[in-house]
């Protein structure tokens, strides 16, 4: 019998009650079409009620891939299980997902992006679920939320606090999916699934074999299908043997508002000279000092915000391939993208599935992470997962837990104040205005790293901003070096309201940060 079914027959094959695995990484990779017919089979049928789904990486943006928001339905949805949510400007509407979570009508975790992946690699080998250090101390922990994004969630706990062998570990019981559905570019009739249009595998392979070693049921989302035996075996990433149903759509999104860029899935290769550099302004100049924390041969994790533009700085100063990029959606080296397609990279001299990146990211083997922060507090805890006045501006944690949980070093990039009125010259930056309010808190709201757990193992710590270069002391934060322009009593001390001293012998930051040209860096 053909494995090619409509979307319509594939949502018809999912039962009420299931536990359904998404492979997706917002709109990269995003089985959308497959998503949105199990949401029209449910208006029409009042089928499939009550799933549960797991995302170790967001399903779906809020740019026209709507991903989750298909299945964002009283009755359909009753747990939801995400290393990460659809995020964007407060200038959009909130999506439907986020309603749920918010009004209390879904029972929503928020889980590292790893530990979800390794949930499903000991699922499949039947192991009694994934013990970690990963999140020890931070939101993660049950002595904090435990995951829990609401009431609802905390009410039936998924995370324990276990003693084994003389050590304190989070355990995560095994969560077993009855459904993963997932996407590729091409199908042969057998069901085997090759990746050409895509930029980056993420982790259908083992959310496939996760699910059919429990009897499972395996959808995968496609471009176009091809004859059996016309795929190199090279070539074939999820073998047909794991595959049930195939769904074709021929008009599936590469990534966010991107039909298709050959650079994004390595067919092309881009030249240097095509990459845009980053632009002039505050967050380039925060950026750069950043680039300062490298070294050539470095290999340096990234993440969103302010630091996706490390790369580009080392592009201006012609500095293109001193350091290798790593990605939780698995590219490594090349040129990382910004905004809509971040996650993806051109250039990239490999794609690993996400879930060997996490356990390299987890391991601690790079030498550098490149972060964002929301505030960091007095104990040098970082929140980049929850805004209760806006929760939708935030993805959630994603793999920021994994990659900073056993980082030898760690680069926080923001600004000090939100909304702050800066001038910013060749010579120098002044506060022209004050801000709304410090990013330099007395508690975070969410404890996304726990700046204590990171003093006691040796994790190196360096937050930038704006203003001054802070770390993290057993007396607390420390300005080392001050932002020429910046009066340091005024814009730093009494701007955070005395929750940052400046160093004995603090330094001021080069005038180069400044210019319009090239700043002159080689690492």
């Amino acid at each position: 019998m053909s494995k090619i079914v409509t979307s319509a027959e594939a949502a018809a094959r999912i039962a009420d009650n299931a536990v359904v695995s998404v492979s997706s990484s917002s709109g990269l990779g995003c089985p959308d079409a497959v998503l949105k017919a199990i949401g029209e089979r449910f208006d029409s049928e009042g089928h499939p009620r009550n799933l549960t789904t797991l995302h170790p990486i967001a399903a779906g943006d809020m740019y026209g891939i709507k991903g989750v928001d298909h299945i964002a339905k009283d009755g359909l949805l009753s747990t939801i299980i995400g290393g990460s949510y659809p995020s964007g400007p407060s200038s959009l509407p909130m999506p439907a997902i986020w309603h749920m979570v918010v009004d209390n009508r879904v029972a929503a975790y928020n889980v590292p992006s790893g530990i979800l992946f390794d949930m499903h690699r000991d699922v499949a080998a039947r192991r009694p679920g994934v013990l970690t250090k990963v999140g020890l101390e931070t939101f993660v922990d049950p002595e904090l939320q435990g995951c829990a994004m609401n009431d609802r969630a905390a009410e039936t706990p998924i995370v324990h606090r276990v003693e084994f062998g003389g050590d304190t570990w989070l355990h995560f019981p095994n969560i077993v999916p009855d459904v993963t559905i997932l996407r590729a570019t091409t199908a042969d009739e057998h069901g085997n699934l090759t990746y050409e249009h895509e930029g980056a595998y993420l982790g259908g392979l083992d959310q496939a074999i996760a699910t059919r070693n429990h009897r499972g049921l395996v959808i995968a989302q496609v471009k176009r299908v091809t004859a059996n035996g016309s795929l190199r075996p090279h070539d074939v990433h999820v073998p047909g043997h794991l595959v049930d149903l195939i769904v074709v759509d021929p008009d599936q999104k590469q990534t966010t508002e991107t039909q298709y860029d050959p650079a994004i899935s390595g067919e092309v290769m881009r030249p240097w000279s095509s990459f845009e550099l980053a632009e002039h302004g505050i967050e380039k100049v925060i950026a750069r000092r950043a680039a300062m924390e490298l070294k050539r041969g470095q290999t340096a994790n990234l993440g969103f915000g302010i630091s996706a533009m490390v790369p580009r700085i080392l592009l201006e100063e012609g500095e293109v391939g001193a350091v290798t990029w790593a990605i939780e959606q698995g590219a490594v080296g090349g040129m990382p993208l910004m905004g809509f397609a971040f996650g993806c990279a051109s250039n990239a001299d490999a794609f690993v599935p996400s879930p060997n990146q996490f356990t390299y990211f987890q391991g601690g083997g790079f030498d550098v992470s490149f972060l964002s922060f929301l505030e960091v507090d007095v104990k040098g805890n970082v929140n980049v997962s929850k805004l209760g006045k806006k929760p939708y501006l935030t993805a959630g944690c994603g793999g920021f837990v994994d990659i900073t949980a056993h980082a030898r070093k760690i680069v926080f990039s923001g600004y000090f104040e939100a909304a702050a009125g800066l001038e910013l010259t060749d010579t120098g930056l002044r506060v022209a205005k004050p801000g709304k309010f410090t990013k330099m808190v007395s508690e975070v709201e969410h404890v996304t790293f726990a700046g204590q757990r990171a003093l006691r193992t040796g994790q190196e710590v360096v937050y930038i901003t704006e203003r001054c270069v802070m770390r993290l002391t057993e007396t607390g934060l420390e300005a080392y070096e001050i932002m020429p322009g910046i009066v340091p009593e005024r814009d730093i001390v009494q701007a955070s309201e005395g929750r940052v001293r400046i160093a004995e012998g603090a330094t001021t930051m080069p005038l180069s940060l400044l210019g319009t040209g090239p700043m002159g860096l080689t690492l």
